[in-house]
């Protein structure tokens, strides 16, 4: 279970009662070093590490990074805003122990995810963690609820002996085929031998439609520990890849055309144990809250985009017919629609029925994505918005005078509109706080600009190892 308090100077009690033993535990497991991750506004993870005899030091005083990578963009310049994007001042990387892992396909190392706070001990407002943990805290403060939460992981397996750049398909056959599974069974079998010594539960593994490409789905956790869990299913995949001499790209679009990589997200609520999404009385069994629910997240998806399809590289991915959810609409088990019902298998609904939001990719921090979904949706319940009418088949057929008599509309194609969209929306910016809002639009804006004058092709390869 995720630590459910912010760190503070001195570290987390219950943290320095355990470090060291544990310490020595990993000691004696032959780890020199722990990776103490986070995702920066941009997406990117970054870390610093420090040797296993140092964690007691992490954990009661914490790690210095500078607040400027809040302002990195993914090719590593930087932004500002009023507040950040300055060489000036420290922040203080504190390691969630209760998500520390050993990992498994990097002999020596463990890995944490990390809080950030400031020198003085304040919360720091730039903290994609910290923000989606008290939102979900205050979900539960507010209305009682809790949340199960995935997030797909799609990525697409290169030769590592390619040029420098290029990216050439590792395997061949058509989407979904046995050919790929059996020319990358090796590398997949100890993809599933590592996520399986990390405690990962895979629910599958399997060739995907593009290129090369494969989709990872795993367990649900409460939003923060299915956040970290992404970060670390995709350093393990990486791993694992390089050591077949492989390279693998999570990148929104890692060629100009066709199907790029996804990162939907899976969303339940939870009321006193009990799924909302299933045994109610509205449609497909969904209770009034889960409606009210999905309504917010449907009302807000244009201004979600900012955050949840945050790169170039993502307005490649999210065009019609290509199942990306382009269109502001939802329906039962629609893998065209931005929003899917998933009531799951007769006798299963309890456990299984969920929210998928489609039009996410794995540029957007998790922490982010999933904070400002919730966000919305938490909106929706509070004000008991309606949901309005499902969709069927593909948005892309309905002609302007239908699309706009359903609500259907286009979300935003470019970054700029994204953003013109986010900062209209007073819910998500105020859920986030000024200055992560500031955050999140100045390197969107930053993005936009740093491809100016890119053709498709120079934008998918600008972004194709980055993510």
């Amino acid at each position: 279970m995720t630590t459910l308090a912010d760190p503070v100077p001195g570290g987390r009690p219950e943290d320095l009662r355990r470090v060291a033993r544990l310490t020595a535990e990993l000691a004696g497991q032959g780890v020199r070093g722990i990776v103490l991750a986070y995702v920066d506004t941009a997406g990117v993870c970054r870390v610093k590490t420090v040797p296993t005899a140092r964690l007691a030091a992490a954990v009661s005083g914490g790690v210095g990074m500078s607040p400027v990578f809040d302002t990195f963009l993914a090719d590593d310049s930087i932004v500002t805003t009023d507040v950040l994007g300055s060489p000036d001042g420290d922040l203080r990387l504190y390691p969630d122990l209760d998500r520390l892992v050993v990992l498994a396909e990097q002999p020596g190392w463990a890995w944490a995810p990390v809080d950030r706070i400031t020198q003085e001990g304040a919360r720091h407002p730039g903290c994609a963690r910290t923000f989606l943990r008290r939102t979900v805290a205050d979900a539960a403060e507010r209305h009682g609820l809790a949340f199960k939460a995935a997030i797909e992981v799609e990525w697409a397996v290169g030769l590592g002996s390619a040029p420098a750049g290029e990216f050439v398909p590792a395997v061949s056959g058509p989407a979904y085929g046995a050919i790929r599974q059996v020319e990358l069974s090796d590398c997949t079998a100890d993809l599933l031998a590592a996520l399986d010594a990390q405690d990962v539960p895979v629910d599958q593994l399997h060739p995907e439609y593009a290129a090369g490409q494969f989709e990872i789905s795993v367990g649900a956790l409460d939003p923060v520990a299915a956040a970290d869990r992404s970060v670390l299913v995709r350093q393990t995949i990486r791993a694992v890849a390089g050591r077949h001499g492989l390279r693998v790209s999570f990148a929104p679009a890692y060629l100009a055309e066709g199907v790029g990589n996804g990162g939907h997200l899976h969303l339940s609520c939870w009321r006193d144990g009990v799924n909302l999404h299933a045994g109610g009385e509205g449609r497909y069994g969904m209770t009034a809250d889960a409606e009210s629910f999905t309504a917010g997240v449907l009302a807000r998806l244009p201004a979600l985009t900012a955050v949840t399809a945050p790169s170039p590289a993502s307005r490649l991915r999210l065009q019609p017919s290509q199942w990306a959810g382009v269109f502001t609409a939802w329906g039962r088990e629609t893998r065209e629609a931005a929003l899917r019902v998933i009531t799951g298998t007769a006798g299963r609904q309890a456990q299984e029925a969920n929210l998928e939001v489609k039009p996410v990719d794995l540029a957007a921090n998790p922490y982010l994505a999933l904070g400002c979904v919730i966000a919305a949706g938490l909106d929706g319940l509070a004000g008991a918005r309606e949901l309005p009418a499902e969709i069927t088949g593909d948005p892309a057929r309905y002609g302007p005078a239908e699309a706009a008599a359903l609500g259907v509309r286009r979300l935003p194609r470019s970054l700029p509109e994204a953003v013109a969209q986010f900062r209209a929306d007073e819910v998500l910016r105020a859920a986030l706080g000024p200055v992560l809002a500031d955050a999140v639009s100045a390197v969107r804006l930053g993005e936009a600009a740093a491809v100016e004058g890119l053709d498709d092709a120079q934008v998918a390869a600008a972004y194709r190892w980055v993510y």
